[in-house]
């Protein structure tokens, strides 16, 4: 039995950092991964999949420049935009590697799992520590659909292993997953065939959200079926049949399933190592990160925070200051994301209903993207800006923007939230103009 400082479990933007932060304070760290360094953002999320609509929303431009009297022919190569993007995840994933190797970090590329408290074993090796990280993340859940099994149907992780644009593409599931990579293969050229199991995609999001993803995805010549779902999937040919429960048949030559997720936990044997599990096999922490075992620590979407990269890398930072004695917690910073279609979401904080199921005494105002002066200029007429505030104290609540970049622009919101500030402060600033932040104090001002 080996010994050592700190096990981490799992190469994902938060157990790198940590285990380059330890090693660098002299700890003697070991880090398990059974799959690719960097974990989902830089091999099969973040990095490929904004590096493959960096080239689709450049087609979907150039075409939607017709309104503005701008006629373009496009080729599409698409071979070399799938390159491009598996270089660039390369490049990223052979950073992690030697960074953890500058820091002396010792790596087994093995899949981990508990043999006793604080005790792992993978690729024959077993160690023991007082202080265990599991940072696993999750995997794309796959329904059980009559025929499913076995077609060589796509998710995430092999996606961008894509070499030929399939002519039709069916995907099946309206998450931010989907719709990201179905518009992309739609602007790119495939036909794109989208089963959505309830009423509107985004389920999650507000309906109004929904409905403008909804009008975007169809001017790209995306098919929506709603309320449906799969009930059986032939392959044969090289040809996916799905039939849906309304009796419906589609055809494709790919089928790219965005279910859902699951946690990565079912290897960890997380039992032999006193873990407990909920209802949903996510690992069970409490408010600092502690699982049911001591010493032993999950962050990430593994421990059922947000599946977000920033919140992974923010839960290192949390851990890492709990272990200094600094009061952090799982929940203590503002929650922002964005959706990367076209146009694009931001969201931060609390939607309307929420805050008032929380018990605010909430409003909200809604600035249309057709009343701003930038989206008239550069027609972007789809989307709105929505802020929620407290008219108890004027604190701002939450934002929800839809449009052009507004990932980029709900980080105004964001760190306005963070310092606790009040719709005031943004009414009162002067945006330039003519910018689509320009709008931001112009929406603070329907609140008077």
């Amino acid at each position: 039995m080996e010994t050592a400082d700190a096990i981490i479990i799992g190469s994902g933007q938060g157990g790198v950092p940590l285990a380059i932060d330890l090693a660098k304070e002299g700890k003697n760290v070991v880090l398990f991964e059974r799959g690719a360094l960097g974990g989902s953002c830089v091999n099969y999320g973040c990095t490929p999949s904004k590096a493959f609509l960096a080239a689709a929303h450049a087609v979907g431009r150039a075409r939607q420049a017709e309104k503005l009297g701008i006629h373009t022919q496009i080729k599409v190569d698409f071979p070399a935009v799938m390159e491009r993007v598996r270089g660039i995840r390369n490049s990223f994933n052979g950073g992690v590697g030697r960074r953890l190797e500058n820091a002396g970090v010792k790596v087994i590329k093995a899949e981990a799992s508990f043999i006793a408290e604080r005790t792992v074993t993978g690729d024959g090796v077993s160690l023991q520590a007082p202080l265990v990280v599991m940072n696993t993340g999750t995997s794309p859940f796959i329904p059980d659909i009559p025929g499913l099994a076995g077609t060589p149907y796509i998710t995430n992780l092999n996606f961008f292993e894509l070499r030929e644009l399939p002519p039709r593409t069916l995907v099946m599931g309206a998450g931010y997953i989907g719709l990201e990579l179905g518009q992309g293969l739609a602007r790119l050229g495939s036909e794109v065939h989208l089963i959505v199991r309830g009423d509107r995609v985004l389920a999650q999001e507000e309906a109004d959200v929904s409905e403008v993803l909804t009008e975007a995805l169809k001017q790209d010549g995306m098919k929506l079926h709603f309320n449906v779902n799969v009930v059986q999937v032939n392959y044969t040919d090289n040809i996916f049949t799905l039939i849906l429960s309304n009796g419906e048949e589609l055809q494709g030559e790919a089928l790219l399933v965005t279910t859902g997720r699951k946690p990565n936990t079912k290897a960890l044997n997380t039992q032999a190592g006193g873990i407990e599990l909920d209802k949903q096999d996510y690992i069970k922490v409490d408010s600092k990160f502690q699982t049911t075992s001591s010493g032993v620590y999950a962050i990430g979407d593994v421990a059922k925070q947000p599946a977000f990269t920033h919140v992974a890398w923010e839960d290192y930072r949390r851990l890492k200051g709990i272990f200094k004695g600094e009061n952090r917690s799982r929940d203590d910073r503002v929650l922002g994301y964005a959706i990367y279609t076209e146009p694009q979401v931001g969201r931060v904080g609390l939607t309307l209903e929420a805050a008032k199921k929380k018990g605010f005494n909430a409003r909200a105002v809604t600035l249309p993207m057709s009343q701003i002066a930038r989206a008239i200029e550069w027609g972007h007429d789809l989307g709105f800006y929505r802020m929620v505030v407290d008219d108890d104290n004027n604190k701002i609540l939450g934002a929800t923007l839809v449009g052009y970049e507004t990932a980029e622009l709900v980080h105004v919101f964001l760190s306005l939230m963070e310092v606790g500030a009040n719709w005031q402060l943004l009414e009162e600033s002067v945006h330039i103009h003519p910018t689509y932040g320009e709008a931001l104090p112009s929406l603070a001002r329907l609140l008077i």
